[in-house]
């Protein structure tokens, strides 16, 4: 006898479920489906003769028809259309057709003032294709420029979003933006004491507070930081962009609390979250984007702020003890690439990868160095006492900072070992024995 089939699966229901386009019953593969028959239609192979729309209508069978008009119905819906869009960009002719069309490009901007999630990550996926294309990122730039709502818009999700997804994609839309034009960032920085004025839009949300970019990455950044570690590092890098402008540093410093909570959140990250004692060291490897944005702006902050409370030495003295460690890391790593480099040759097709590696880690070491010979300088006998009692300075650490910092930072290095001296004289004597240039200018 026969057994009845067995029912569907839970996980293959879950599959479907995952599959359906929004709250429809069509799946994305029966969606993706349909296009592409659709554009076989349209756009033939170059080896047949050109097909006519009196020919392409008469080639359609009830079938297409029927699924052509299921995905008009589903067109309906904004989110769809959107993602429709945004999949479409992808082709290069699409998206110079798309991003000239003044009047669509004016409505999806409109969509980032939506209150519907879905819309708005489906919004900012077509930007940010669009902004990745270089044939058209200048007409995006400039349309985005001329809009002043959408600062408001991008602001508000930022500051009050918890869709990690969306929080992610409209980050690298801003990340973009500011990479492509110095001059659109500056007016986003400027816009947190100049009110922007710009078309209304019915959904838009309402009321709207008088943004200021920084406090809305760092809220964007907080809500990132535990589910999405390429979204930190997405909001990280604004920062970093920010400061690379006078007035990004000065937004960042001169908030009503001179910082303080900027400070505290890369501080928090650098002390506590990345690159850990009980981490490997090549986990300096992983991080080494994320920690070189964070470790930049620390760097900035510390130059212009030296009279906050928050960047006094007494209170950052683990943030020494994390600096010198990600040198101790970089110096294991560079161990490792060297080691790499005396492998058999077949290796080589990978050494360009090896290259950008070492690049990115010569740009953190720099960044970190900087920072760090900044801090030295700042050292007190009573800090130094600290540093050496709570295990953050000792000679091992010491040796790896003046490894590092020498020679470029000699008078840093030289300044710290003075102060050095008041707190622990055997520990300056031996570090002068293994660094004699210090001793002869002693």
């Amino acid at each position: 006898m026969d057994r009845n089939p067995s029912p569907p699966s839970s996980e293959a229901e879950e599959e479907e479920e995952g599959d359906a386009v929004r709250n429809t019953v069509y799946s994305k593969h029966w969606l993706f489906s349909v296009l592409t028959r659709l554009i076989e239609i349209i756009s033939p192979d170059e080896t047949e003769p050109a097909v006519s729309p009196e020919g392409i209508q008469a080639e359609l069978d009830e079938e297409m028809e029927n699924d052509i008009c299921k995905v008009w119905d589903m067109s309906m819906d904004e989110e769809i259309c959107v993602g429709i869009l945004g999949n479409m960009a992808c082709f290069q002719d699409i998206c110079m057709s798309i991003s000239k069309d003044e009047n669509l490009g004016q409505v999806l901007l409109q969509r980032l003032c939506d209150s519907d999630s879905p819309t708005l990550l489906e919004t900012s996926r077509l930007l940010l294709t669009c902004l990745s294309q270089p044939e058209v990122a200048n007409v995006w730039v400039e349309r985005i420029r001329e809009n002043p709502s959408v600062y408001d818009c991008v602001c508000f999700i930022m500051s009050s979003s918890t869709n990690v997804e969306l929080l992610v994609k409209v980050g690298e839309v801003v990340d973009k933006l500011f990479d492509l034009d110095e001059e659109l960032m500056l007016n986003w920085i400027k816009n947190g004491t100049c009110r922007s004025v710009g078309p209304s839009v019915d959904d838009s949300p309402e009321e709207l507070p008088d943004f200021k970019i920084v406090p809305c990455i760092l809220e964007a950044a907080k809500q990132v930081r535990s589910d999405n570690p390429e979204g930190l590092d997405v909001y990280m890098h604004i920062l970093q962009l920010l400061t690379t402008v006078d007035e990004g540093i000065q937004a960042i410093v001169q908030a009503p609390d001179g910082g303080k909570e900027t400070w505290s959140l890369l501080y928090d990250l650098v002390c506590h979250e990345l690159c850990q004692s009980d981490d490997p060291p090549i986990i300096v490897q992983e991080q080494k984007t994320v920690l070189a944005s964070i470790l930049s702006v620390l760097s900035a902050m510390f130059a212009s702020q030296t009279e906050q409370e928050y960047t006094k030495m007494r209170k950052n003295m683990p943030l020494i003890g994390s600096l010198i460690r990600i040198l101790q890391y970089m110096e294991g790593c560079g161990k490792r690439s060297v080691d790499d480099s005396k492998e058999p040759e077949q290796q080589e097709p990978g050494r360009s990868n090896l290259n950008e590696e070492d690049f990115h880690l010569k740009i953190l070491k720099d960044i970190c160095c900087e920072l760090l010979s900044n801090m030295l300088q700042e050292l007190t006998k009573e800090n130094t006492l600290e540093g050496l009692h709570q295990g953050h300075l000792n000679e091992q650490t010491c040796s790896c900072a003046f490894q590092n910092l020498l020679p470029l930072y000699f008078a840093s290095v030289e300044s710290f070992l003075e102060v050095l001296r008041e707190a622990d004289q055997t520990l300056a004597d031996n570090l002068e024995k293994r660094f004699p240039s210090l001793k002869v200018h002693a």
